[in-house]
């Protein structure tokens, strides 16, 4: 059993009589065997809430437990963890058998013929029989992160913690030890917390999110969730890469169809609201709200008699080709916007074009950024998403 529970979790530092929140009322539970991902920009707190749970950083109020044990009090090496950092961590003077060994060595009362069998297994598991009799120095980044990520999985911690494992690799190698990180886990069925500030790799590694934000929880849930039903317009614009687009609107009309008029100087966009969106939102003429839909929901053409009812014109700034894709930045107005457009699509800078989309599609904020309504018009669209958090 390696569940793991933070309640109430806050950190404060106070350097020279100055108080700084840096973690606060963090309320969190890990599931045995489950791989959750930290994320969100840096200074968020959660490299701060990871080194708790590693006994690494004092907290300040609430409790940590490991396996229904609280361990608020017990030192790093007496909480059954293991971490593996973002600069490795290796002993330079040490070959990679002896820097895989080492933990066994003084944390175990395994023989040396054990902790050698086990290190083999190892070594066998990362690929690097051949590197055991080499030293860090001789070795490359992605050899030397395999070499940190044995040292850690030859100890059978309950609890593995990632602090940005993968931030020194190169972008390839990035993407291959992703995906040899997420199958360890899965074989090994440890639960394990992976804090990163790259979404791509919360969305492809995690079984589940949970966005941060001035040491705030924001969100928690699937990759899917949380991609399709942000809970507020942070995680929408965080989560997601291109961002998604967002544009200031207004609601009109006081009888129903209800309309949204996102006009500054000129009618921009301005299309009805369905009666579902109206009934679960109770949305008042006048309202302002911001709406927000991603780049690969909008459909660009340069086509002049299109007419869905829900278009609008704007002007090509940069094309960005991308190969399976093409990024447009287009001009709506004062706003830019992010479209991705079909590669075989090449409108030239400060062409017009026409862009459309699907009402569903489309996500509502209201004044303090929660969401109104996000992907979708059935009842997942509206759902209570259950976590909000005051700062984003």
């Amino acid at each position: 059993m390696a569940q793991v529970t933070l309640e109430d979790v806050t950190k404060v530092y106070d350097p020279r009589g100055e108080r700084i929140v840096a973690v606060e009322d963090l309320n969190l539970e890990i599931e045995d065997g489950e791989f959750l991902v930290l994320v969100g920009p840096s200074g968020c707190g959660k490299s701060t809430t990871l080194r708790m749970v590693g006994g690494l950083e004092d907290i300040s109020e609430g409790t940590i437990s490991i396996g229904g044990r609280i361990v608020n009090d017990d030192a790093p090496k007496d909480r059954d963890i293991a971490m593996v950092f973002q600069n490795y961590a290796l002993y330079p003077h040490m070959t990679v058998r002896e820097n895989i060994g080492f933990g066994l060595k003084y944390s175990s009362d395994l023989s040396k013929s054990e902790i050698a069998e086990r290190v083999e297994e190892v070594a066998e598991m990362m690929d690097i029989e051949e590197l055991l009799e080499d030293t860090p120095a001789e070795l490359s980044g992605g050899q030397q992160q395999r070499v940190a990520l044995g040292r850690s999985i030859v100890r059978e911690p309950a609890v593995f913690l990632f602090d940005e494992p993968l931030s020194n690799l190169d972008a390839k190698l990035r993407t291959h030890m992703r995906t040899e990180i997420t199958r360890l886990q899965r074989d090994l069925d440890v639960t394990s917390i992976y804090v990163t500030h790259d979404q791509a790799e919360a969305m492809t590694m995690a079984d589940r999110i949970a966005v941060m934000n001035h040491g705030n929880l924001q969100q928690v849930g699937s990759p899917n969730e949380v991609y399709d039903h942000p809970a507020n317009q942070f995680v929408a614009g965080f989560i997601g890469s291109p961002r998604m687009n967002f544009i200031e609107a207004t609601v009109t009309n006081t009888e129903s169809p209800k309309l949204l008029d996102t006009a500054k100087g000129g009618d921009q966009l301005t299309y009805e609201l369905n009666e579902l969106i109206v009934e679960r939102t109770d949305l008042d003429p006048e309202t302002s709200v911001t709406v927000g839909i991603r780049p690969e929901d909008l459909q660009v053409t340069d086509e002049r008699d299109i007419d869905t009812g829900h278009t609008i014109r704007a002007i090509v700034d940069v094309v960005e080709p991308m190969g399976s894709d093409n990024f447009l930045t287009i001009r709506l107005g004062d706003e830019n916007w992010v479209a991705r457009a079909d590669p075989t699509f090449h409108p030239s800078p400060g062409e017009e074009v026409i862009v459309t989309f699907d009402p569903s599609d489309l996500h509502l904020f209201d004044s303090n950024g929660q969401t109104l309504k996000s992907k979708g018009t059935g009842p997942d669209a509206f759902h209570d998403f259950g976590v909000t958090a005051p700062k984003m």
